[in-house]
Formats: structure tokens, C-alpha cells, sequence
């Protein structure tokens, strides 16, 4: 009977040349384009930068064209500027959760609208965020666990955006324009019959009819005082022309300056 002989690792290499290298190459590719602190891997075929909790302070640069899954998560990450994701045409997962953020440019997330499933914005700073920065994305997004401002603009926000149903009962108002809605979640309370952009109109209105009022009371004051000055002038004119001893004042002189 034969001896089975196991096959060595020069034997195995001389079997997949192709597939070895291709793995080495892949390897090698990976190393160079990852941001520093941070790991990428491989997730069938599909790139996954991971950049958890490694003290960010700002979203890297360098990050590979190709990645699909990016966790900036648990970092010091303070704001997300324009175009800070431009170049990643393949991204669907972003989570940038358990951060600082209070501050999102309204061209954030320009270059990433179409193909992006998920954004994860939990966890942070954030008090407003204006309208463009989102309407155009595709994805379900998490906004609980902020500082919101509850107001009309944060209303337009919610009513464009695809909010995540688990978690959007935890988007709730820390300060808004009516006492009485802080502390409350922001989607019981606008499906209550709430709208903030009334509340915002009337409180416009009311500022704009203070100021008219003021303008007029302005006007009103100065004609009245335009006219009694004029007329102790006119009387001190009259007064001057009676005391002159030698002219005798015309009666068409005296009833023009009344």
C-alpha cells in the first residue's frame, strides 16, 4: 500500500500562485490606504474602515475611496465640515455615534446621498441641524440622544428625513420655544397637534406688530412736538411784531402766522 504524503507549503503555493498573491496584494493594499490608529478589513469584498474609539478629534482624511462601512463611533469628533466625505462614492454605513458633534455644514454629507443605507448620528451634541444637510440622503437615519432645540426648522428637518422607528421616540427636546415640551419626545409631541412653525409665526407676527407699534408712537411723537414747537415760535414771531411801536401789523401778517 502507497503512503499518503500531506502536501508542504512550497506544494501548496506551487498549487495557488494566483490566489496567494492576490491575497498579498489585497494585504498589502489594505495596510497602505488605512488612516493611521485606524483598521481595515475585509468583509466579502466590501471594504470596513474601523476607527472606534481611537480619540479622534476630527473625521480622517485619508480614508480609502472604496470603503463601504466607515465607524468613526466613541471619538472626540466636535463637527462634521463640507465635503468631509466627497471622495467615498461607495459608502452605505456611516456611524458616527457617541461623539461631540455639535455642528453639521450644510454640505456635510454631499457625494454620499445616493448610496448611503445607514447614518448614525446618536449620542452626541447636536441642538439643530439645517434641512440641506439631509433631505437629499436615502438612508435611515438615528438622531436620538442629542441636545435638539425643538423649533420649526427641527420640525422641517423630521418631516423630510427616514428616521430609524427603534430609536425615534429618544429624540427628545432638552430646550424649545414653549416651556412646556421640554424633557418630552419630539415625535409625541408633534403627533399631539403640535407645530412649531405656527408657534414661529405667531411670535413673528407679535414681534413685527411691537415694532410697528413702536415706529408709530416714534412718528406720532415727533409730529406733535413738530407742531407745538412751530407754534410758540409762530406766537414769539407775533409777540415781537405787536411790541414794535412804529408798524402797525397787517391782519392778513397776523392770520398767516396763526
Amino acid at each position: 500500500m502507497g503512503m499518503f504524503l500531506a502536501p508542504t507549503a512550497s506544494s501548496l503555493a506551487h498549487l495557488f500562485p494566483t490566489q496567494l498573491f492576490s491575497c498579498l496584494l489585497l494585504c498589502i493594499a489594505l495596510c497602505a490606504a488605512c488612516p493611521q490608529l485606524c483598521q481595515c478589513t475585509d468583509r466579502s469584498g466590501a471594504m470596513a474602515v474601523l476607527c472606534s474609539s481611537k480619540h479622534l478629534q476630527e473625521i480622517p482624511k485619508d480614508i480609502p475611496k472604496d470603503a463601504v462601512f466607515l465607524k468613526l463611533d466613541a471619538n472626540k469628533i466636535t463637527q462634521i465640515p463640507s465635503n468631509a466625505f466627497k471622495h467615498l462614492n461607495h459608502l452605505e454605513e456611516l456611524d458616527l455615534s457617541r461623539n461631540a458633534i455639535e455642528k453639521i455644514d450644510m454640505a456635510a454629507f454631499r457625494g454620499v446621498a445616493g448610496g448611503l443605507r445607514t447614518l448614525d448620528l446618536s449620542n452626541n451634541l447636536i441642538q439643530s441641524i439645517p434641512k440641506e444637510a439631509l433631505v437629499k440622503l436615502n438612508a435611515k437615519i438615528r438622531l436620538s440622544n442629542n441636545s435638539w432645540h425643538c423649533e420649526c426648522a427641527l420640525q422641517e428637518v423630521l418631516l423630510e428625513v427616514t428616521l430609524d422607528h427603534e430609536s425615534v421616540n429618544e429624540i427628545t427636546c432638552q430646550t424649545s420655544v414653549r416651556e412646556e415640551y421640554v424633557g418630552k419626545s419630539l415625535i409625541q409631541v408633534l403627533d399631539s397637534g403640535v407645530n412649531f412653525c405656527n408657534i414661529h409665526q405667531k411670535t413673528t407676527d407679535i414681534a413685527m406688530f411691537i415694532t410697528m407699534f413702536g415706529w408709530f408712537t416714534v412718528v406720532t411723537t415727533y409730529v406733535v412736538y413738530y407742531v407745538r414747537h412751530n407754534q410758540k415760535e409762530a406766537r414769539k414771531h407775533l409777540e415781537y411784531l405787536k411790541s414794535l411801536p412804529s408798524t402797525q401789523v397787517p391782519k392778513e401778517t397776523i392770520s398767516t402766522i396763526l
